[in-house]
């Protein structure tokens, strides 16, 4: 039988994936060379201190669990809406780790993000350089490759998949790609992300005219956070296990009915007193009295407006390690959890 969890949000790394269903017939792909997917240190960006931390303490809900276990066994996107601070790039990291999906591949989106950014970037200027550093060997030796692959010259060397192109390469088990803040993109972006999620599969047009060259039309160029090169035959990438593709909105603007029916669709929702001391056992250990007392103040004043969990572990942290009276303590909790968008307003300790 299936495995139902296949996420647990438990934080204990198990290899529970490999007992997925066969995916919906609609969704299956059937990309090759079928390529192994990188350690889990292969990336060192996405094992910094930050990610490693939240990925080991972060604390997913009943709902969370289930929407990520929805959008594995229906290979679908997840598009995971609420306030700054919920955790919604966190997630990513937390399934990545307890799954064993290797390094998580990470896009983050501003108003000139464009698909071809996330697909690949090619450098033409240096591959002219490289053919004329060529050129001019030939010139003086009389020889020299007609084709570039032994000196650099050849358009692989120049060109790198970006994080969504890597994440759809034929990996034996899904790659973890963490589309950041899709909500800052220009208008065109979500509708242009949907014929290559729905289809699996991209063109790399200066690898397709270039293919001929090629004795078998396979072209090494280098993976996104990795300097190993990977295969592409005749210019063509299509995945084989689709990847767990995270997409992140604080809700900044509304998304065509179009691409919301391709993605499963997770709200978070500021936390209850109960899981804001379920997260400050987990990152700072049991509360204390005071810090359920600045839980309590953070629940109240989140009220009025945005506040993010990472405001209360701070105030928490500093309240465990310096040295101040409670008065003190009072004024540098306010201090450090005003309203976001809102300046600090100074006091006086």
């Amino acid at each position: 039988m299936p495995l139902w969890p296949v996420y647990t949000g438990t934080n204990e790394p198990h290899d529970g994936i490999t007992e997925l269903p066969p995916p919906p017939p609609w969704r299956a792909f059937d990309g090759g060379p079928v390529l192994r997917a990188p350690d889990a240190a292969a990336d060192a960006s996405a094992v910094s201190p930050d990610r490693m931390h939240r990925a080991e303490t972060y604390q997913a809900t009943e709902q969370t669990v289930q929407l990520v276990n929805a959008a594995l066994y229906l290979r679908r996107p997840l598009l995971v809406t609420g306030p700054p601070g919920t955790g919604k790039s966190s997630l990513v990291y937390a399934v990545a780790r307890e799954l064993g999906l290797g390094p998580v591949l990470r896009w983050n989106v501003t108003s000139r993000s464009t698909l071809h950014d996330g697909l690949y970037q090619y450098d033409p200027l240096s591959r002219l350089y490289a053919a004329r550093r060529q050129a001019a060997r030939s010139d003086r030796d009389d020889r020299g490759p007609a084709d570039g692959t032994a000196d650099g010259s050849g358009i692989e060397h120049h060109l790198r998949l970006g994080p969504l192109g890597t994440a759809l390469l034929p990996y034996a088990r899904p790659r973890a790609l963490l589309i950041d803040e899709i909500d800052k993109s220009d208008l065109d972006l979500p509708n242009d992300l949907l014929n290559v999620l729905e289809e699996g599969q991209y063109e790399i047009p200066e690898l397709v005219r270039s293919a001929r060259l090629a004795p078998d039309g396979v072209a090494e160029v280098l993976a996104d956070g990795t300097d190993e090169r990977v295969p592409v035959a005749h210019g063509r990438v299509r995945c084989r296990a689709f990847p767990f593709v995270v997409l992140t909105s604080n809700g900044e603007r509304e998304f065509p009915p179009a691409f919301l029916r391709r993605c499963v669709a997770l709200h978070l929702r500021q936390p209850d007193d109960r899981h804001l001391a379920e997260i400050v056992r987990a990152h700072l250990g049991e509360p204390d009295a005071y810090a359920r007392t600045l839980i309590d103040r953070f629940l109240s004043r989140a009220g009025a407006g945005d506040l993010a969990t990472d405001q209360l572990l701070n105030a928490i942290y500093l309240a465990r390690s310096a040295d101040l009276d409670t008065g003190s303590l009072d004024r540098l909790a306010e201090q450090l959890m005003p309203y976001l968008g809102q300046a600090a307003q100074p006091d006086v300790f």
